[in-house]
């Protein structure tokens, strides 16, 4: 166990937090008042957290389980985690919840008045990772999209009193591509997770089969895949962009600096000729400063 290993297992709650900095967009920048920066803090947490329960990535030695009251011989059973969170969820909204990032969610669902709703999409989600590893077409792929992501830019919204039907709609577009984006990176991880978000019936027309995603370094039938759902993606960054434009000050360098890191992240795709396989490509500061001038000005 490394140093930082062990840190998390004596202080999950810090542990978990600590992933905000490796995200493609910025969590809680300085820049943004200190409530805000605590109450997206706290929505992070516990959507970071419920991410690490369905993935089996939580701290080594059975504290977030211990929190959660599942017993040590469950510790490693992802529906019964699920299940234990949820109920601590639950708890956020009547009672005490056991689980110090849960405790620190409650303060920020009291104040913004959230409600149980997309915190609950955002575990059924997990729960479909356990069941699903494969989806068959793209409307399949979104329709997971609308568990596991855009319940995020909802309560971002929320968060902020910006909420209103349309901004909804653009949000919705920003937070799947993101997901989207974050499937292309991570297509090794996920493989060696026996998951594939690459929809089946688009492997087929490209002549990609899963071998082909299990090598070092992709061919060309799997860059041509990459490269057209980096398209999708783009596009519908676009499509959700005009969100940017329909809020103010501080709010706005916020979702512009969600929607440049999309268009970042697809560009460093692109840079490394859509060959994922070796590792996610990461885009540096510099074009995501780039692409975030070019979102607040309205271009892209």
């Amino acid at each position: 166990m490394t140093g930082t290993g062990t840190a998390r297992a004596l202080d999950p709650e810090r542990g978990t937090l600590g992933k905000a900095g490796g995200e493609n967009f910025p969590v809680a920048p300085f820049f943004l008042p200190r409530a805000w920066r605590q109450d997206l803090m706290a929505v992070y947490g516990f959507a970071r957290l419920v991410d690490d329960i369905g993935d089996g990535d939580l701290a080594p030695g059975g504290a977030d389980a211990r929190l959660l009251g599942v017993p040590p011989e469950e510790a490693g059973n992802r529906p019964a985690l699920l299940d234990a969170f949820e109920a601590d969820l639950r708890r956020v909204f009547d009672s005490t919840p056991r689980h110090p990032l849960l405790r620190r969610l409650r303060p920020t669902v009291r104040r913004c008045l959230l409600t149980p709703e997309p915190f609950l999409r955002l575990i059924a989600a997990n729960r479909q990772d356990q069941l699903v590893r494969r989806y068959e077409t793209y409307d399949d792929l979104l329709a997971y999209c609308e568990l596991s992501a855009n319940p995020v830019g909802r309560l971002v919204l929320a968060i902020t009193g910006t909420s209103t039907p349309e901004r909804i709609r653009r949000s919705d577009m920003i937070c799947t591509a993101l997901q989207i984006v974050e499937h292309l990176q991570d297509v090794a991880e996920d493989l060696g997770r026996d998951r594939v978000y690459l929809p089946v019936a688009d492997m087929k027309s490209f002549h990609v089969q899963e071998a082909d995603l299990a090598t070092k370094t992709a061919g060309a039938s799997v860059r041509a895949l990459i490269a057209y759902e980096a398209r999708r993606a783009r596009e519908l960054l676009n499509e959700g962009a005009p969100l940017v434009g329909s809020v103010h000050g501080r709010l706005k360098l916020l979702l512009a600096g969600f929607v440049a890191g999309g268009r970042a992240a697809v560009r460093a795709i692109a840079a490394a000729d859509y060959d994922v396989l070796p590792g996610p490509p990461k885009p540096g500061k510099v074009q995501l400063l780039r692409e975030v001038g070019v979102t607040l000005r309205g271009e892209g």
